[in-house]
């Protein structure tokens, strides 16, 4: 199997290459990333305004909202930015989960992705490459937010660690909604409907805690919140920015983005399958 990419080989894969047919499973993966990143890099218009959005939001939700925390229950004496800027990175989301669904329209228009569909690469591999693409632009994403944050005068309460696992969550989160994004590509093979598609998930940033603690809200849309993977996630960011390490709150976000990602890898499978037999 041949697939074009800057990815080198080591000799003892070459000689698995050699000896199997095909490419470990890894690799695969690991190639089918690394070639929709260098696609995506090179039309930064993919990626810019994604990260503009996110940084204007965090400037006007700080600026209107700044002083909320001295008037809300649980978050007096504590920093809104803090509580805010996860929100600005779940809204990076969107554009970093657009990112990994147009890789593969642009595969499908070309008639890239009908070639490597006769080739033995796995089937896991096609569909995980881009959303680990994706996955790892709402992880720099991410960085960016955090760095204009700290500009902003982010303190966290537990330090660069507290960081490093928002961008952890970040890149998880990011696996699931490219997910998505995948589906929707492989059914439609638009890129409108999948720029159109992408934007499915943006009610799931209100539809939760977004401007206040859960305890908070009331009525139909706590219900929503309660059952919105979202809000746990946010949750998790929050409490490593806010309050220190609380395991079963990081556990639970943990746990509500793998859920996401699995269910909707599971969906990419679905609607590649339904593409495979269509023709």
């Amino acid at each position: 199997m041949t697939i074009t990419a800057t990815t080198k080989l080591t000799e003892k894969q070459t000689t698995s290459i050699a000896r199997n047919g095909r490419m470990p499973l890894l690799l695969q993966i690991t190639t089918m990333a690394w070639r929709s990143l260098v696609t995506t890099f090179r039309i930064p218009a993919a990626i810019i305004p994604g990260i503009i959005i996110s940084v204007f939001f965090l400037f006007v939700y700080t600026g209107s909202l700044g002083n909320a925390s001295n008037f809300l229950p649980g978050l007096a004496g504590k920093s809104y930015l803090a509580f805010i800027l996860p929100v600005s990175i779940v809204s990076s989301a969107l554009s970093g989960a657009g990112v990994a669904g147009q890789a593969i329209v642009r595969d499908i228009e070309n008639g890239y992705f009908d070639k490597l569909l006769l080739t033995p690469i796995s089937r896991a591999a096609l569909l995980l490459g881009p959303m680990i693409a994706g996955a790892i632009t709402l992880g720099l994403q991410t960085i960016i937010v955090l760095g204009v944050g700290i500009l902003l005068g982010l303190q966290s309460a537990t330090g660069i660690g507290g960081m490093l696992v928002v961008v952890g969550l970040a890149l998880v989160l990011g696996v699931g909604f490219s997910g998505f994004t995948v589906s929707i590509a492989l059914r439609s093979g638009s890129a409108a409907a999948t720029q159109g598609g992408s934007f499915l998930f943006f009610p799931l940033t209100f539809l939760t805690a977004t401007f206040v603690p859960v305890a908070l809200l009331s009525g139909w849309i706590k219900t929503a919140a309660i059952y919105n993977p979202i809000t746990y996630i946010l949750e998790a960011m929050r409490s490593v920015l806010l309050d220190g390490w609380q395991p079963e709150i990081l556990a639970r976000g943990l746990a509500s983005a793998l859920v996401l990602g699995i269910v909707l890898f599971i969906f990419a499978l679905v609607s590649l399958r339904a593409r495979t037999a269509r023709r």
